[in-house]
């Protein structure tokens, strides 16, 4: 039988979700302690993959058990067994061919921008203190929309197929002292936002004009783009399945 479960996690602590060689993760974490818990090698599939230090408010991943599960008492054992930076909220059985990173058709990742020092934000903002030009920043949003092509924000020597990303939103909103980015695609690059979002941040500081980001774009280079704002201001805060909308 499979199953899915949705959990958020703090990244401060994490080398991104995914296992990895000397490396501590949030799969490393989760999958030991269901195997504890359940009295077998469990091993799940996430619906993405995040970078070191990169949050999640909303997270799936699915795994394969041949019993039943009394999903209140799991939920409650995890929340107590895991650490404090990981919250499992719902466990539920799935269709057998339901896969957790495939079957999912947009995500949605916020970037937080903190233009004051504010201590009770830290490591979840990135504190950025000097004046940006938010209407620029909007306006260079919609120039995303005429591209699916999205190379010069990839990560250099990922292994995909293609970097055809089919975007849905993004814009800039100002909440009380923070800047708030959301993008919203069917697929991200490794290092997409991140890169993304250094290279609005250009336009909003007036060191590039929007018909440049054109010219980045369509150089399809890495170098040409901003640099990676650091991680702890990025967190995913929306998967969507069709199929689950119900049960999720």
């Amino acid at each position: 039988m499979r199953f899915v479960i949705k959990f958020a996690f703090k990244g401060t602590n994490y080398h991104g979700w995914q296992k990895q060689q000397n490396a501590h993760t949030v799969q490393d974490e989760l999958d030991e302690k269901l195997s504890m818990l359940l009295g077998e090698k469990i091993e799940t599939l996430g619906c993405g993959r995040t970078d070191t230090g990169v949050h999640a408010r909303e997270f799936f991943a699915h795994f394969d058990f041949d019993k039943t599960i009394d999903f209140e008492n799991l939920i409650h054992k995890l929340n107590h067994t895991t650490s404090h930076d990981i919250a499992v909220y719902k466990i539920t059985q799935v269709d057998e061919n339901f896969n957790a990173r495939f079957d999912a058709t947009w995500r949605e990742y916020e970037y937080c921008i903190c233009t004051v020092i504010n201590p009770f934000s830290a490591e979840f903002a990135w504190q950025f203190l000097r004046k940006l030009d938010v209407d620029a920043m909007n306006s260079a949003c919609k120039i995303l929309f005429n591209y699916n092509d999205f190379e010069c924000f990839s990560k250099v020597q990922t292994q995909v197929n293609n970097f055809k990303c089919e975007l849905m939103k993004a814009e800039w909103k100002i909440q009380d002292d923070n800047l708030i980015f959301t993008i919203r695609a069917n697929r991200f690059l490794r290092n997409m936002v991140r890169s993304i979002v250094g290279t609005l941040i250009k336009i909003g500081l007036h060191e590039i004009d929007e018909n440049s980001l054109k010219e980045i774009i369509e150089s399809k280079k890495r170098s040409e783009a901003g640099q990676s704002v650091p991680a702890h201001g990025l967190c995913l805060t929306k998967v969507f399945y069709p199929t689950l909308s119900t049960k999720l």
